[in-house]
C-alpha cells in the first residue's frame, strides 16, 4: 500500500503511519490486493483526503465500509462513480435532500462535488475484499480513522459531523460538542430510513450552522 495522502493530512497523520499497527495494516492490505479483487482501486484508498484538505473541511459524514461490488467504490463514503446506479442508501440521502431543501436528485451518484466543497466523506474502514462486506474490519483502519476524527475535533472549530446510524454515532462519541455541531439520526439504509433518517433536516441544519459562523454553506 503506497500511502500517497494529501500533504495537509499527511503532516498530521504521520504518527499513525509510523505506528506499529499501521505497518501491520499496510502489510495486510497489500497482501489482500495481491490475492484478489479489493475495493476501492489502490489509487483511490485515500481519495476522501485528496479531495478535501484538512483546512478546507466544513462537514464530516461517517460511513462504515466501502462498497464491495465491482465499479462502485471510489474512496468516498456513500458515493459511486459517474454512470453507476446509486445504491439504496444513497437514493434515500437524495430523497431527504429533496424533502429538506427542495432540490431535485442529481443525475449522478458521485459525491465528489460535496468533497470538493469541504465535506469529508470518511469510511471507518477504507478497503474491502470483493463481495465480502466487513472483510477488512478489525485490521487497523478503525484506529486510523479514529485518529482522523480526533484531529478534526481537537484542531478545528465549527465543523458539522453527520452521524447516521449507531455505528457512526459510536465512532463520533468523542467529538467535542462545545466546538462542533454533531447531528445524529437513523441510517439512510432502507431498513432504518423511516425510523428517523427521513425528516432529520440534517442538510439544512448543517448549512444554517455554517452560515451562523460565517462559513459558506454546502451546495448539496
Amino acid at each position: 500500500m503506497n500511502v500517497n495522502i494529501e500533504p495537509s493530512w499527511g503532516a498530521r497523520l504521520q504518527p499513525e503511519f509510523d505506528a506499529p499497527y499501521f505497518r501491520q495494516l499496510a502489510d495486510f492490505v497489500r497482501a489482500e490486493y495481491r490475492q484478489g479483487a479489493c475495493y476501492p482501486p489502490g489509487r483511490l484508498i485515500f481519495n476522501a483526503f485528496s479531495l478535501c484538505p484538512f483546512e478546507r473541511v466544513k462537514a464530516v459524514i461517517l460511513g462504515q465500509d466501502p462498497y464491495h461490488e465491482p465499479g462502485q467504490a471510489e474512496g468516498l463514503c456513500f458515493s459511486v462513480p459517474d454512470g453507476v446506479a446509486p445504491p439504496p442508501s444513497l437514493l434515500n440521502i437524495f430523497k431527504e435532500i429533496e424533502g429538506d431543501l427542495g432540490r431535485t436528485p442529481p443525475p449522478t451518484g458521485s459525491l465528489r462535488r460535496w468533497a470538493e466543497q469541504g465535506v469529508l466523506l470518511l469510511n471507518a474502514t477504507l478497503t474491502v475484499r470483493a463481495h465480502q462486506a466487513g472483510s477488512h474490519q478489525g485490521q487497523g483502519w478503525e484506529q486510523f480513522t479514529d485518529a482522523v476524527v480526533r484531529r478534526l475535533s481537537e484542531e478545528r472549530e465549527h465543523l458539522v459531523f453527520l452521524l447516521w446510524g449507531s455505528y457512526a454515532q459510536r465512532k463520533g462519541a468523542s467529538i467535542d460538542t462545545a466546538r462542533h455541531l454533531v447531528l445524529r439520526s437513523a441510517h439512510p439504509s432502507p431498513l432504518s430510513a423511516y425510523r428517523g433518517f427521513f425528516g432529520n433536516h440534517h442538510f439544512s441544519l448543517c448549512n444554517d450552522y455554517l452560515m451562523q459562523h460565517g462559513i459558506t454553506p454546502i451546495n448539496w
